[in-house]
């Protein structure tokens, strides 16, 4: 975290003994030496009390999937679009439509194809636009709400 080496450490301890003088400076060590394990404590305890909300399940978690240290994008992109490739070779050529495991529905060759044609030859109609009347009343979707 601070990638203190250990000339760093020999200057600060001077500048310290400059700063404090000698006669003060074992109790302010004292006191630092107290707010570490003060500090200490109370992530131990944090912890603790982690473990009793979370019951049994608290051993099973990965913690070091959930460190944000560990986030790649080009990582999980790359993870992403090399599931479905994998699982294409094991299904006999049907390509998996890049569902993440939500057992949905497999793209075939022919599918594949429409899907290409009705892109390429405009095949997806478009809808007119009508103008705003606001004396009509306005849509309502009871699945938005």
């Amino acid at each position: 975290m601070l990638n203190l080496g250990g000339g760093e450490l020999v200057l600060l301890i001077v500048l310290a003994l400059i700063i404090l003088g000698p006669d003060k400076l074992p109790g302010y060590a004292a006191k630092l030496g107290q707010f570490v394990r003060s500090a200490r404590d109370m992530a131990e305890g944090a912890k603790t009390h982690l473990r009793d909300e979370m019951g049994p399940g608290f051993d099973d978690v990965d913690w070091s999937a959930l460190d944000p240290r560990q986030y790649d994008p080009r990582r999980i992109v790359r993870d992403a679009l090399s599931a479905p490739a994998a699982g294409a070779a094991a299904a006999g050529g049907a390509v998996s439509g890049g569902d993440l495991g939500g057992g949905g529905a497999q793209e075939t060759a022919a599918g594949r194809a429409a899907n290409e044609a009705a892109i390429a030859g405009g095949g997806v109609p478009r809808r007119s636009f009508q103008g705003f009347d606001p004396s009509a009343p306005v849509p309502w979707d009871v699945d938005a709400t």
